[in-house]
C-alpha cells in the first residue's frame, strides 16, 4: 500500500496538480486585491463615497455600543454584525475569478479542437507495400 501510494504520488499528475494549486492561491490573492483596491474604490465613489468593506448591519450591539464606523471596530466590540459590503466583495470576486477561468478553459478547448481536426498525413507505405505496388504495375503493363 505504501508502494502504491508512494507511485501515486510521484506521478506527473500530482505534481501538476500541486502546482495548480499553488498558482490558483496566488491567482485568488490577486483577484481579491483587484476587487478590493482597484473595482470597489471607484464604483463606490460613483455610488455616493460609499465603502463596501464597511457596509453593516447590526444585530447585537458589543462591549461598546455602537454605531460602528468600520466592521473592524464592530468585530472588537463583539457586536454581532451582517456583513453584507464584504459579501458583495466577494461576489464580485467570485464573478471575476470564473470569468477569468471560464476564458482559459475556452482557450484549452479551442486549441484542443484545433488540434484533432487537424488531419493526420497518411504513414508511408512500407518497403514491402511499396514492393508489391511495383509489381502491381509491372503485372499491368503486360
Amino acid at each position: 500500500m505504501l508502494r502504491e501510494f508512494r507511485e501515486f504520488a510521484l506521478k506527473g499528475n500530482m505534481i501538476d496538480l500541486a502546482v495548480g494549486l499553488v498558482l490558483g492561491a496566488a491567482f485568488g490573492t490577486v483577484i481579491n486585491s483587484l476587487v478590493k483596491d482597484v473595482l470597489m474604490p471607484p464604483l463606490g465613489a460613483l455610488l455616493g463615497g460609499l465603502d463596501f468593506s464597511n457596509m453593516l448591519f447590526v444585530i447585537r450591539d458589543g462591549a461598546t455600543p455602537g454605531p460602528y464606523s468600520t466592521a473592524a471596530s464592530a468585530a472588537e466590540a463583539g457586536a454581532v454584525t451582517l456583513n453584507y459590503g464584504l459579501f458583495a466583495n466577494a461576489v464580485v470576486s467570485f464573478i471575476i475569478v470564473s470569468l477569468a477561468l471560464f476564458v482559459v478553459v475556452r482557450a484549452v478547448n479551442k486549441a484542443r479542437k484545433a488540434e484533432d481536426a487537424a488531419p493526420e498525413a497518411p504513414p508511408a507505405p512500407s518497403a514491402q507495400e511499396t514492393l508489391l505496388t511495383e509489381i502491381r504495375d509491372i503485372l499491368r503493363a503486360k
